[in-house]
């Protein structure tokens, strides 16, 4: 099989294609044949080992000291079944399926094996292997912090900072699916995508700042990492949340502190992929209620430009990493 690897940190020239030995299914494993995949911000930051501040040293013992401990990127992919080992019901030969790897990573290689267990699901007929692939990391993401730490409420108003990436897209499509009033923050070359996602507001961050505003959102969410508690403390309704997507060590620290008081909280943490989340996105998929936002696509081959588009972070929704079906 080919995959994209990487055996050092760095920029996008790091990572290329390489045939690497086919996978054998073992007990309780499937091997997938991937025809699409993403290329996201979790990728960029572990072929960059760029971590957030207080991270750097807790990224490197998880992930390799010195050079990549898992030479395969991809947090997701969307493919067929090529092989089940023994044991295996869930799933036979032929299926399509959509999976989220997680820390275990793989999903940039045309050939991957995981266990039978981990956060797989089919495809309905009506969605695309891209529309797959490019709705787990965001959509993940957004059903974590909506749904499990703000437990967002039909009429809630909440605001997203960086609406316009991958996690953006998918956090003002999943907030009105819960009933939620959103304003996306973003630029202003990317207000007609944050409104086709359904965004009831609009804010150029450009020319006009946010915070300032005198507006009271129940939730804010963060996507980028530059609107932090101290300023957005007052913007929040006496229950408000404060939805840290991206945060340093420090922030996350201050979120435990803040979020065992009573009113305002500061909610930071990681996503946990599940079989049962995987399906409950697909199915609003193929409902057309959640439409993965796609930015761009790139072959196997073209995998460094694929990362030096993440790199310029002007992506809007997901970049989208393709494979031959041969």
């Amino acid at each position: 099989m080919r995959a994209a690897v990487y055996h050092h940190y760095g920029d996008p020239s790091v990572v290329t294609v390489k045939s690497l030995p086919d996978p054998l299914a073992g007990k309780g494993e499937i091997i997938i044949r991937a025809r699409a995949s993403t290329v996201n911000s979790a990728d960029r930051r572990l072929r960059a080992m760029d971590a957030p501040s207080g991270f750097g040293l807790i990224m490197r013992l998880l992930y390799g000291v010195f050079r990549p401990r898992r030479p395969i990127l991809g947090t997701s992919l969307a493919g067929v079944v090529e092989a089940v080992g023994e044991g295996v019901t869930s799933f036979e030969p032929g299926d399509r399926i959509v999976a989220a790897t997680g820390d275990s990573m793989g999903g940039h290689a045309e050939l991957v094996k995981l266990a039978a267990s981990s956060a797989i699901t089919k495809i309905p007929d009506g969605v695309t292997d891209e529309a797959a692939a490019a709705s787990t990391f965001g959509g993940h993401t957004a059903l974590y912090f909506l749904r499990d730490l703000a437990a967002i409420q039909p009429g809630e108003h909440i605001a997203i900072n960086g609406a316009s990436g991958t996690v953006g897209t998918a956090v003002i499509q999943l907030a009105k699916i819960m009933g939620a009033e959103v304003t996306a923050i973003c630029s202003g070359a990317n207000a007609t995508a944050v409104r086709a996602c359904g965004a009831d507001h609009v804010i150029n961050y450009q020319s006009n700042d946010f915070t300032t505003s005198g507006v009271r959102y129940d939730v804010i969410a963060d996507c980028v990492g530059n609107a932090p508690w101290s300023t957005v403390k007052p913007m929040l309704t006496k229950n408000g949340r404060h939805l840290m997507i991206i945060a340093t060590l420090a922030q996350m620290i201050q979120a435990g502190i803040v979020s065992r008081r009573s009113g305002k909280r500061s909610l930071a943490g990681a996503a946990a992929e599940s079989s049962e989340d995987l399906a409950q996105l697909m199915t609003w998929v193929e409902e057309g209620a959640f439409t993965p936002v796609i930015d761009s696509r790139f072959a196997l081959d073209d995998i460094q430009a694929a990362h030096a588009r993440v790199d310029t972070g002007r992506k809007v929704g997901s970049v989208v990493l393709t494979f031959d079906e041969a």
